[in-house]
């Protein structure tokens, strides 16, 4: 089991912030997605760019570079919505999404890590049994974030009139 504290710890941690730092859990999955988006569709582009700008940045700067777009999304929507999730209820509710968030991210940022890390980090059972249960967090998070979200609409709205 300790072998295994790596990705223990990188499931726990960004969850526990997520909720402690009443960051809204949902916008931060969708944000993942979003990243997740612009390594496939811009990643290769902003590589080829690299490629040009500096020749010898080799392939840990490419990684990086994907590693950077996956992240920079979530980081800032977390800035944003730093103490934004009020009340009891919501940030019990606010736990599923960061749970979510968290393991998407390891399974997003895993196989974009330099080769020997990664390959470190997939032989670990945690990691099996989250790359089995992908479908399983993708779906469940995006549902969940979507409810959180819908839910959040009334309190928009009386947010709205109250301020008029």
């Amino acid at each position: 089991m300790p072998h295994n504290l790596t990705l223990i710890l990188a499931l726990a941690v960004p969850a526990l912030a997520i909720v402690a730092l009443r960051l809204n859990g949902a916008m931060m999955f969708l944000s993942l997605c979003l990243g997740s988006i612009l390594v496939q569709y811009v990643g290769g582009s902003t590589n080829d760019l690299m490629d040009l700008i500096s020749p010898k940045a080799g392939s840990f700067s490419k990684g990086t570079v994907d590693l950077v777009l996956l992240l920079v999304p979530a980081v800032i929507t977390g800035i944003v919505t730093l103490m934004s999730v009020h009340g009891r209820l919501r940030i019990l509710f606010n736990i599923l999404p960061a749970l979510a968030t968290s393991s998407l991210a390891v399974l997003l940022a895993i196989p974009l890590l330099p080769p020997h890390i990664a390959a470190g980090l997939e032989t670990q059972s945690i990691w099996r049994y989250l790359s089995h249960a992908e479908s399983i967090v993708v779906s469940s998070g995006a549902l969940v974030s979507l409810l959180a979200l819908w839910t959040q609409r009334r309190s928009f709205k009386e947010h709205d009139k109250r301020k008029h």
